[in-house]
């Protein structure tokens, strides 16, 4: 990842923080972090426009659907009460496994 990007995810992760406990009436965010199951579908519904993007609609579109999605993500990851350090855990202990073999493990 881009040292870029990781700065603007970080700077993007701490407004989302900072909209905690405002206004949602005002503040688009505050209205998603104020309501996790409508973060979820407003992340979904970016998922899908992503793919959207992805197959037909070009790199520009896809760069800009996947910046919304990234901002849905780290929204719903906050109204959730779900740390970064949490997902970023889940990630290090799958390093090195193979997604194969990572994804049958989790079969009960």
């Amino acid at each position: 990842m881009s040292q870029r990007l990781t700065d603007v995810l970080q700077r993007l992760a701490a407004t989302i923080e900072a909209r905690k406990g405002g206004d949602p009436s005002v503040s688009y965010t505050a209205k998603l972090l104020n309501d996790p199951s409508l973060a979820a579908k407003k992340l979904g519904e970016e998922a899908v426009e992503t793919v959207i993007a992805a197959v037909a609609q070009g790199p520009d579109a896809l760069a800009a659907e996947s910046a919304d999605l990234l901002y849905h993500w780290l929204a719903l990851m906050a109204a959730s009460g779900v740390s970064l350090d949490a997902v970023a855990e889940k990630l290090e202990a799958r390093e090195g496994t193979s997604g194969i073999a990572e994804k049958a493990s989790r079969k009960g």
